[in-house]
Parts: C-alpha cells; sequence; structure tokens
C-alpha cells in the first residue's frame, strides 16, 4: 500500500544519529557537517517505489557531491522484510550506484526521529541543518512512463544551495516503513 510523508515542518532541525554502515565503520549525522545542504533518505531494498528512482537517486547524490551531503538510512524490519537485510542493501547500493553512506536503523528510532513514513522519504536540510525540503524526488512511480529526472528535488537543491526557499513541495509517495511489531509510531 502506498503511503505519503508526514510533510514534517520547515525549520525543523536534523535529529542526530549514530548508525551502522551497511559495508562497515559507523555515520552519524556530525561526519556530514560542513556541507551547504544535507540529504537524508529513508530507503529499502524491496520497494518497487525506490528501485524505480534508484539510479536516479544515486545520479542525483554525484551531481551534488560537494554540495550536498548524502545518506541513506534503512528502518524496515529485516525479520519480516529479509529483501532488507545488510546483505541485499550491500547489492541494491552496487546495482544503483550508491556512492554514499548507506545506514541500517535497526531500532527504528531515528525512522521516529524524522517521522519518516515511506521509502523513499527525503529530507533536504540547509547548511545550518534545518529542514528546507521534504517531499518527492520526481513524479517517476512503479506504474507511470514519467521518466526519472529527480527534477523535484534538483530544483528544491538548487534552490537552497542559492540561498532561496525551496518551491512547491509534494509530498513523497512509497512503501511504507516495515515496523516492527508494537513500534509504529502512530
Amino acid at each position: 500500500m502506498a503511503v505519503s510523508s508526514f510533510m514534517v515542518p520547515l525549520g525543523t532541525q536534523a535529529p542526530d544519529f549514530d548508525l551502522p554502515a551497511i559495508n562497515g565503520g559507523r555515520v552519524t549525522l556530525g561526519d556530514l557537517k560542513g556541507a551547504p545542504a544535507t540529504l537524508v533518505i529513508f530507503l529499502s531494498n524491496h520497494c518497487p517505489y525506490v528501485r524505480r528512482i534508484e539510479n536516479g537517486i544515486a545520479a542525483f547524490a554525484a551531481d551534488y557531491a560537494g554540495r550536498v551531503a548524502t545518506v541513506a538510512i534503512s528502518s524496515n524490519d529485516v525479520a519480516n522484510y529479509p529483501d532488507d537485510s545488510s546483505a541485499n542493501l550491500l547489492e541494491q547500493a552496487g546495482r544503483a550506484g550508491f556512492a554514499f553512506p548507506y545506514l541500517v536503523d535497526e531500532t527504528q528510532e531515528v525512522a521516529k526521529a524524522y517521522r519518516a513514513a515511506c521509502t523513499p522519504d527525503f529530507f533536504l536540510f540547509d547548511g545550518d541543518l534545518k529542514l528546507a525540503y521534504r517531499g518527492e524526488f520526481d513524479g517517476a512511480r512503479p506504474r507511470n512512463d514519467i521518466p526519472v529526472t529527480g527534477s523535484s528535488l534538483r530544483t528544491a537543491a538548487d534552490a537552497i544551495l542559492a540561498g532561496e526557499p525551496a518551491p512547491a513541495q509534494n509530498p513523497s509517495l512509497g512503501c511504507g516503513i516495515k515496523w516492527k511489531p508494537g513500534n509504529e509510531p502512530f
């Protein structure tokens, strides 16, 4: 079932995190500081909404490298959704060409702190780590022919990097985060 993002209020401070990366080591929000903008994406491997745009996400991160620090987080319950295990996320990163850190939120506390609702769910923060954009990547969906361009996120990133507010923000749409039983935030 498709779920829309919660549209967290703009200006919200980025919640801190310290999570394991799929290829070893740990990454914190502090590790990303210093970039003019920071993109936190909640992703999964199994979701068709993510699979439809994953190569576009990799292209966005490459095109904005040095200006937008990008990190992906998977918060899904791997016991019930084994396609989202670290091994499968590592395979996805290779398949899609992700050159940014991909982290695992096993406790799901980071997803709750960000109020993430779906995969994909995009949170773009300015240089002060204040939320400046939350919304869709573009209009591409599993059952349409809209090209994957990242147009919505690119327009927002360009505005934020120019010191301007992001334009119209449409919610992201994707697979609901697969919460562990009893861990649902609502």
